[in-house]
């Protein structure tokens, strides 16, 4: 199902742009569709033919996804692993302060080193109403006012249905348009569509290091743009758009914590309207990489952030689940997994 699909459905059974308008709108807040004003009552607002078909359309609507598991984090986020219809699942995370990551992709294409959903590969893509409908799922917790796309998956391999997404919470999911972020390795598609969007959302490039052939290396599947090259692409959409780029830089002890790293970042931050998020990486028992000790993080932020570089440490949320981005889904393979041998 596609929005267009939904708004064609509600046009045949003589629902008017102004009762679609509430209909879709009413969703994507994690409502009853049928939920009328404070004013005005649904029986005496929406065509008699429309209210009938709510229920099966409320049904269809709430097979998109639901929660499989959900697990709250010291720290006031909540991971959820959510289920799609196929069977299927992908992760969000409730955020502090009314904010939720959502999944664009089943998996990963880009392989990412350091990433447990790049280890999956790429599964399928996730539509633009399986998109929205975790926001739907994660409304009817609590509010959400900010959503990131950082969740599973690369946005800009998926960006039809990205962009549907992001047009509809930026105009009838009430949502401001800065605070919709769009999270993408880098591909030219991405700076070649989202200056043309009705909603322009705000943009944060996954660096990981000054090093164009360290960066090749570390997110092999990306498209190959030097990091320098990426920050100048960065920068134009920044100054047309007016907020600054969201640079992400996942913390590797002895990869990419280096002084030559850090004076790099000086020169090329230097004027740029910018923000720098550092990411400790979430060690695993096993994992190649591990994360910098406490002291070498605060030493790093420090430097920077003294020599104008506005420099942000971002610990990814619910450490203390094990819920880095694609683990909960791991986790839940290998029970199932598990579980099926056991009973052969």
């Amino acid at each position: 199902m596609r929005i267009s699909d939904l708004t064609q459905r509600l046009a045949d059974l003589s629902a008017l742009p102004v009762h679609r308008g509430r209909i879709v709108r009413a969703w994507l807040k994690g409502k009853p569709l049928d939920t009328g004003t404070r004013r005005e009552p649904t029986e005496n607002f929406l065509p008699l033919a429309v209210r009938k078909a709510l229920p099966q359309i409320t049904e269809e609507l709430d097979a998109l996804a639901r929660i499989h598991t959900q697990y709250p984090a010291a720290d006031g986020s909540a991971r959820l692993l959510v289920a799609l219809a196929d069977g299927q699942m992908v992760e969000s995370v409730l955020l502090p302060r009314d904010g939720l990551c959502v999944s664009t992709q089943v998996g990963c294409a880009v392989g990412c080193r350091f990433c447990m959903t790049g280890k999956s590969g790429l599964l399928r893509q996730v539509s633009s109403m399986e998109i929205m409908a975790q926001v739907v799922l994660a409304r009817r917790i609590r509010p959400v006012k900010k959503v990131v796309f950082m969740g599973m998956g690369e946005p800009a391999h998926n960006l039809d249905n990205v962009l549907e997404a992001i047009d509809l919470l930026g105009t009838e999911g009430g949502i401001g348009h800065k605070n919709l972020v769009f999270s993408t390795v880098g591909d030219m598609r991405v700076f070649e569509r989202l200056p043309q969007q009705l909603v322009k959302p705000a943009l944060a490039l996954s660096l990981h290091t000054t090093k164009a052939d360290l960066r090749e290396h570390l997110l092999p599947k990306a498209q190959k743009i030097a990091p320098a090259d990426l920050m100048e692409l960065g920068e134009a959409y920044a100054r047309s758009v007016g907020y600054p780029i969201q640079y992400q830089w996942t913390l590797l002890k002895g990869i990419n914590d280096g002084q030559d790293e850090l004076d790099e970042i000086l020169r090329l931050f230097k004027g740029k309207y910018a923000v720098l998020n550092l990411i400790p990486f979430n060690s695993l028992e096993g994992d190649d990489y591990q994360r910098p000790d406490g002291p070498r993080i605060i030493e790093i932020v420090r430097y920077l952030h003294s020599r104008g570089v506005l420099t942000k440490v971002r610990n990814s949320a619910g450490q203390d689940v094990d819920g880095g981005c694609g683990q909960l889904r791991a986790r839940a393979i290998d029970i199932v997994n598990t579980s099926r041998l056991r009973t052969r």
